[in-house]
């Protein structure tokens, strides 16, 4: 046995096995670099950064933070696969530099770094394995997770102490290589401009009041799109193309929410399972756009495929928000594969457990990113910066969002990471969104984060779905949440656009199965339905799953006009979900994170179904009554006071009766609310400094299975209303009379919305 300094030799520690050595993946020799071709170089940027060099000589200045590493190597591959390597010599502040004359866009490269194997100090240098550059801006190659890519010996007999065996394979044919990207050159079609050139953009910058945002997978969305070229389906480009953004726009939102685009690896387990990472959660390279999302080519085309994309959708007035994974990265536990980070320095980047051998886990995914260490800090907020200000987007949701906010251990809303953002100049100006939670003890933060940010907001979509099943015990949560959680985010300066709005996100039912299954059926995923939430809150509405039943088919469909209708008329910002506005169906699967299949696809033949489509035309209806009525966003929360001498309450509530609700109405079982909301009494003002006024509406939410009358309130609130929505009827077109005076008795059908303009 051959033991490098700060390794463990046999009998040093109790049952310490010895490492285990073996041949290089390909076979293929290994060409030492010429040591004069590595030339000084700068410790900043960090990342493979293409210029010229001392005398103009162009090529690539190359520079990793390695805080703890003995040495570092940079490998050059051609394109057979051959590797070059070039021993980086210059050491500033932790950085090991160089620059390399004559290595040009498109070059594939990886990192060796060499020190110390010791899991019991946390320790896992291995420089047989290959490594990604955290700040790679384009990654070529799939990660298909062999054994050689673990650091440690994965079959080592002994299992308790696998991840303590330092496995010496060479993983370099088994992983994905970086690619030098530059900046300025053109992707596109010859004469085109370069892709850095942002001068014919125009960001949308919607304000958060006017925000209606729509999650989207950028695969899902276009894979079954019969108007989309199918070498473009599934791509960035196919995102891009007229008859994806041409449904953005006829529906009507204002941003969408782009489900994981950073560069993810599929975990070991689906691969086993011969599955795939659809969603995807499982980040490794924070500056590099997925590279399977490319029709273009992944040699750095797919930069310039994505920054079109975001041009693409700008042009039509789309705000481009990503959700974005800076909890945890790909390389899973103590027994995950060495792919980046963990080869790099494991203690710098990773929060340990008190046995540093174990990772903290806040995410349930096997580690945590240590954000409370500087060059951890650095590499999210250059991320960050580098897709705001270089790949165009405008905003981001940040998945489990509590994990980033902690401090030592507990979550803290003074913790760095929240610090930094605040005081970016880049970054407090451009969406932020948190999932205001992880999976650690006082996780749950809901309501906390600080004014800058906007939640998820899950109170919201639970009772949503309670009072349409039926199982709200009255009717208080409603109220609160369909005037904007003013008991959530009413301190600190907050507005009601503090809370993101939703009844569905990509986990969970979908809108249809939500009304359509009460169990999941999540078989195909493999883990024989232990999987996914158990507490759906769902109604089947008579039958489980799909059925001919033509009186539960009306019902579900009824409860999905229902659904939509309460949240495109609650304050706060609504989120849908891609293809809930057609009828979209998971099967009753509720996590269909690995499901890269129809069970996932948008399926674009349900608007040829006259139902489905016209639950599409509704969806788009309310959107443009909402872009159309400041009362329905409001910019400040309610006060249920006049806001001026002759003005009427700015909100009001109606009993089933018609009469004003008493606080004791608050307390009593019942399964109706009435809502008016006054226009005369918006405590806003346009850019001129005037006073925005806007038409009053009323809503009716009527969730029982029984038929109510309901007196329409007199003055002051009106002298006669215009009903504008039914959702008892499929179609919404406008009956003649719908125009009916105060006071009269007008039926209401179970399980339905009415929406009223009040006339003065």
């Amino acid at each position: 046995m051959t033991q490098e300094p700060g390794s463990t030799a046999i009998g040093e520690r109790d049952r310490e096995p010895e490492r285990r050595r073996g041949p290089a993946a390909d076979g293929r020799p290994v060409r030492p670099g010429p040591p004069p071709e590595v030339w000084p170089g700068s410790p900043q940027p960090l990342g493979a950064r293409y210029r010229n060099g001392p005398g103009g000589v162009p090529g690539t200045n190359f520079a990793l933070w390695a805080g703890g590493a003995e040495r570092v190597e940079l490998c050059l591959f051609d394109d057979t696969g051959r590797e070059t390597r070039h021993g980086l010599t210059e050491l500033t502040h932790e950085i090991w530099h160089g620059f390399l004359p004559g290595v040009h866009p498109g070059q594939r490269y990886g990192y060796r770094v060499h020190g110390r194997w010791d899991p019991w100090s946390g320790a896992r240098w291995n420089p047989a394995k290959l490594l990604l550059d955290p700040y790679a801006r384009a990654v070529d190659g799939e990660f298909t997770l062999p054994p050689e890519v673990y650091g440690h010996v994965r079959d080592w007999p002994h299992q308790h102490l696998a991840d303590t065996v330092r496995d010496e394979r060479d993983s370099a044919a088994f992983v994905p290589k970086g690619v030098v990207v530059h900046d300025g050159a053109p992707a596109g079609p010859p004469g085109s401009p370069p892709d850095d050139d942002w001068r014919d953009d125009r960001r949308p910058k919607t304000p958060w009041a006017d925000t209606v945002l729509y999650e989207l997978h950028v695969r899902g969305f276009t894979m079954r799109h019969p108007e989309v070229p199918e070498h473009l389906r599934g791509t960035y480009a196919g995102l891009a193309h007229p008859a994806a953004v041409g449904h953005l726009e006829r529906l009507g939102v204002t941003a969408v929410e782009l489900l994981p685009v950073h560069q993810f690896a599929h975990e070991d387990h689906l691969l086993r399972r011969g599955l795939r990472n659809y969603w995807g959660y499982n980040s490794i390279g924070y500056f590099a756009p997925h590279a399977a999302y490319a029709a273009s080519g992944t040699r750095g085309q797919q930069v310039g495929e994505f920054k079109r994309m975001v041009r693409a959708l700008h042009a039509a007035g789309i705000e481009v928000i990503l959700d974005v994974v800076y909890n945890h990265t790909a390389e899973a536990g103590e027994l995950g594969p060495m792919l980046s980070l963990r080869g790099i320095d494991n203690r710098g980047y990773y929060r340990l457990a008190g046995d540093p051998r174990r990772y903290a886990d806040y995410t349930g995914c096997g580690n945590t990113l240590h954000v409370v260490q500087p060059q951890v800090l650095r590499l999210i907020t250059d991320s960050l910066r580098y897709w705001v200000q270089e790949m165009g987007v405008d905003g981001f949701r940040f998945d489990l969002a509590a994990a980033l906010a902690r401090s030592m251990h507990d979550v803290d809303m003074l913790s760095p990471f929240l610090a930094v953002i605040a005081q970016d100049p880049v970054l407090r100006r451009v969406k932020l969104i948190a999932e205001p939670w992880d999976v650690g003890n006082g996780g749950y933060q809901v309501g906390a984060f600080p004014p800058l940010w906007t939640e998820w907001n899950d109170r919201y979509r639970d009772a949503a779905r309670d009072f349409w099943r039926g199982a709200l015990p009255d009717v208080r949560d409603l109220g609160y949440r369909l005037s904007g959680s003013s008991d959530l985010y009413a301190w600190g300066g907050r507005r009601p656009y503090a809370s993101v709005n939703f009844i569905t996100a990509h986990d969970g039912f979908t809108l249809r199965d939500l009304v359509s299954y009460h169990q999941k059926r999540n078989l195909a995923n493999g883990e024989d339905n232990r999987d996914g939430t158990d507490d759906n809150r769902s109604w089947n509405c008579g039958a489980e799953g799909e059925t001919d039943d033509p009186d539960v088919t009306a019902l579900r469909r009824r409860q999905l006009r229902n659904l939509i209708t309460t949240l495109l008329l609650s304050t706060g910002v609504p989120m849908l979900v891609a293809g809930d506005e057609m009828g979209r169906t998971q099967g009753g699967n509720n996590n269909a994170y690995c499901q890269d299949n129809e069970t996932s696809w948008v399926d674009w033949t349900l608007l040829d179904d006259p139902g489905w489509r016209s639950l599409y035309e509704l969806t788009a209806r309310l959107i443009r009554l909402r872009r159309a009525h400041p009362v329905l966003r409001r910019r400040a929360f309610f006060s249920g006071r006049p806001h001026g001498p002759d003005g009427l309450r700015d909100l009001a509530w109606f009993t089933p009766r018609g009469t004003e609700m008493a606080e004791s109405d608050w307390y009593a079982p019942g399964s109706t609310l009435a809502m008016y909301l006054s226009g005369n009494d918006i405590p806003s003002r346009d850019e001129r400094g005037r006073p925005v006024t806007d038409a009053s509406f009323l809503a009716v939410l009527h969730a029982s299975f029984e038929p109510l009358t309901f007196p329409l309130p007199g003055r002051p609130w009106a002298t006669s209303y215009e009903l504008l929505v039914d959702t008892a009827h499929e179609t919404q077109a406008r009956p003649p009379g719908t125009v009916r005076p105060a006071g009269t008795a007008v039926p209401v059908s179970p399980r339905s919305i009415h929406l009223y303009r009040a006339l003065p």
